[in-house]
């Protein structure tokens, strides 16, 4: 398998004009987000751009064996796994839309394998930790600043909830029913579920919306739940950056972010006694395979435990 690099070069025009009519297709014809959309735009691009370079004049010259090539030049620089599935998922994605719509005459990715993914458990705080954090949260809410107000509502939603931070900064007013303490979330593939959360965040939510977001509110902050100090809808990177800056106060605590809190909910309800039907709902998982790695992890934190405690582990 070959391993060399090409160099960067500008983009080809048969290149930017199969990526242009994809991205095309994907926003109309198929069920996907736009994130989705970006990372599959970027992955045939890149794919697309690299067999130029490697001789391909036309869409129509790229075989399989390219395919292959391109796949080991990146798992040869160091490409995770995931990474590696996502980029030959895209590419298999494109080229069988470009076979369906006469762009090929035969499809080179058919038999594209993706790499095998390697399952590691997700690392999730420990219920201490949870509710340190909180505490935390809490505590500098106390000073009625609006931004220390929403950042507790943030993390209280984010913990009650397992909600995915797209989902959450993706949030309106409206979609938070505090009558019967539930949230309507727009999740993958545009699907609508309804989650619910308990008293502690309900009460996180009401001091933002009573106390704090009138305070950062302007005419251009539309229905956004929550908001920046300047009135805007707040992004993923910031919630990022606010449970980070959380969790460095918390000692012994893993630097999760916003999915290390989705984990931990998970794997506290199925501690809890949860079933695991109601977990995957809750979290909106199309499959239950996905869910059922959250039970690995409370096996695994029970067989730690059990290690620990009992006098013949």
């Amino acid at each position: 398998m070959s391993t060399q690099t090409h160099p960067r070069a500008a983009t080809p025009t048969w290149v930017a004009g199969c990526v242009d009519d994809f991205v095309t297709h994907l926003e109309r014809e198929r069920d996907r987000s736009e994130h989705t959309i970006r990372a599959y735009a970027g992955d045939v691009r890149a794919c697309l751009s690299w067999c130029a370079s490697d001789g391909s004049r036309a869409l129509g010259e790229i075989t399989l064996h390219q395919l292959r090539d391109w796949l080991g030049t990146l798992a040869a620089g160091g490409a995770a796994r995931a990474t590696l599935s996502r980029r030959s998922a895209a590419v298999r994605t494109f080229f069988a839309w470009a076979r369906r719509t006469g762009r090929v005459e035969t499809d080179p990715a058919l038999r594209l394998a993706s790499p095998k993914r390697q399952r590691t458990l997700p690392e999730v705080l420990s219920r201490e930790s949870a509710t340190s954090v909180l505490d935390i949260a809490a505590v500098a809410a106390d000073d009625d600043d609006p931004i220390h107000l929403r950042n507790r509502a943030v993390l209280e939603l984010l913990y009650a909830t397992g909600i995915r931070v797209s989902e959450l900064t993706g949030l309106d007013v409206d979609d938070a029913d505090r009558s019967r303490r539930v949230v309507r979330v727009l999740g993958k593939g545009r699907k609508e579920r309804v989650v619910p959360y308990g008293v502690p965040a309900d009460e996180a939510l009401g001091e933002w919306l009573e106390r704090g977001r009138p305070r950062v509110v302007t005419d251009s902050s539309g229905p956004a739940l929550f908001l920046g100090r300047r009135g805007r809808r707040v992004d993923p990177r910031q919630v990022r950056e606010v449970v980070h800056a959380l969790l460095a106060h918390v000692p012994d605590a893993p630097d999760v972010g916003p999915h290390g809190l989705r984990h931990s909910a998970a794997t506290h309800l199925l501690e809890g006694g949860a079933d695991l039907r109601m977990v995957q709902e809750l979290l909106g998982h199309s499959s239950l395979a996905t869910t059922q790695i959250y039970t690995h992890v409370s096996l695994d934190r029970l067989r730690r435990s059990y290690e620990q405690a009992h006098p013949r582990a």
